[in-house]
C-alpha cells in the first residue's frame, strides 16, 4: 500500500507540525480537532511557519500555498475513510487515546496505518485498543517538527514489520531521518533525557547553585546546545512531569520519581515558555 493520503489528529504544536511538512512534502492532509477555533489556529500557525521559511529563502510564495491547499480541517473523522496513513497528536492520556483509535477503526479502511505521536505511553498498551493491532506504531516526531530531523519509530509488541518499513519509508519522504526501537516507557530519548531534566530540577530543589548556573555548566561541561532547565522550559513543565510520571508508574523505580521542585511549578502554573514563566521569565 503506498501511503499518499494522511489524516492527522490535533492541530496544536505538535499536530499543525506533522501536517505542514507532510503538506509541503506534496501529501494530501486532513488536519482534525474538536472545535474550529483550533484548527484554524493550527492553520494560521502552519502559515506562519511558511512565511518564515519564505524570508529565509528557503521557500518560494508558490509552493507556500501549494502545501497550504493540500491541507483541509475538520472537527469529525468523517472524512478520514480514505487515509493511508492516520498520526494522532493529542493529550498525553492512554484512555483518551485509547478511544480515538477505536472511533478510527469505525472509519478507517482496514488498510490503514495508525501512528501515535506519544512521547511516552505504551504503544503496546495503545495498540491493544485498536481492532488492527499490526497496523499501529509510534511515530514519535520532536518539538518544533519542521526544523528537528529524527522520528522516533516505535514497534509494539504486536506491530508488523511490513508497518515498520512503511513508516521507515515515509519518514526519509518528508525529509527525516527515522531510527526503529522497541516499545518500552519513554523509549529511547525521552528515557535518557527527562531523568536527567528532572536531576537538574532536584539540583535547583537542594539549593546545590542558581538556574543560569546550572544550565552554563551543563552547555560548558557537556558541550550541550541549551541547559536542560530552558529546555525543560521549552518542552513545558506539565509534559516533563506526565513524562516522568510515566516512568514511574511504567517501571516501578524510584530513580524515575518526579522531583518535588516540578510539581510545585506545575501546581503554579509555571510551565515555562507557553505560559511565560518556568525556570525563567519570558516576555
Amino acid at each position: 500500500m503506498a501511503i499518499e493520503k494522511i489524516g492527522v489528529v490535533g492541530a496544536g504544536t505538535m499536530g499543525n507540525g506533522i501536517a505542514q511538512i507532510f503538506a509541503v512534502a506534496g501529501y494530501d492532509v486532513i488536519m482534525r480537532d474538536i472545535k474550529e477555533e483550533f484548527v484554524e489556529r493550527g492553520l494560521k500557525t502552519v502559515a506562519k511557519n511558511l512565511d518564515r521559511l519564505i524570508a529565509r529563502g528557503k521557500l518560494t510564495a508558490e509552493a507556500k500555498d501549494q502545501a497550504l491547499a493540500r491541507i483541509r480541517t475538520a472537527t469529525t473523522l468523517d472524512g478520514f475513510g480514505d487515509r493511508d496513513l492516520i498520526i494522532e497528536a493529542i493529550v498525553e492520556n492512554v484512555e483518551i487515546k485509547a478511544k480515538l483509535f477505536r472511533d478510527l477503526d469505525a472509519v478507517c479502511s482496514g488498510d490503514a496505518i495508525l501512528a501515535t505521536n506519544t512521547s511516552s505511553i505504551s504503544i503496546t498498551k495503545v495498540a491493544a485498543a485498536s481492532k488492527r493491532p499490526e497496523r499501529v506504531v509510534g511515530m514519535h516526531f520532536f518539538n518544533p517538527v519542521p526544523v528537528m530531523q529524527l522520528v522516533e519509530i516505535i514497534r509494539a509488541l504486536q506491530t508488523a514489520d511490513e508497518v515498520v518499513e512503511q513508516i521507515e519509508a515515509v519518514s526519509r519522504a518528508v525529509g527525516k531521518t527515522p531510527h526503529t526501537v522497541k516499545d518500552s516507557y519513554g523509549f529511547v530519548v525521552n528515557r535518557v533525557l527527562i531523568p536527567m531534566i528532572n536531576e537538574a530540577i532536584n539540583c535547583l530543589y537542594e539549593g546545590l547553585t542558581s538556574p543560569e548556573d546550572i544550565d552554563a555548566v551543563m552547555k560548558l561541561g557537556a558541550n550541550h546546545p541549551m541547559g536542560p532547565l530552558s529546555l525543560a522550559d521549552l518542552i513545558g513543565l506539565d509534559i516533563i512531569l506526565d513524562i516522568m510520571e510515566t516512568l514511574y508508574r511504567g517501571f516501578d523505580d524510584p530513580k524515575y520519581r518526579p522531583s518535588p521542585l516540578l510539581k510545585q511549578m506545575v501546581d503554579a502554573g509555571y510551565l515555562g515558555r507557553k505560559t511565560g514563566r518556568g525556570f525563567f521569565r519570558y516576555n
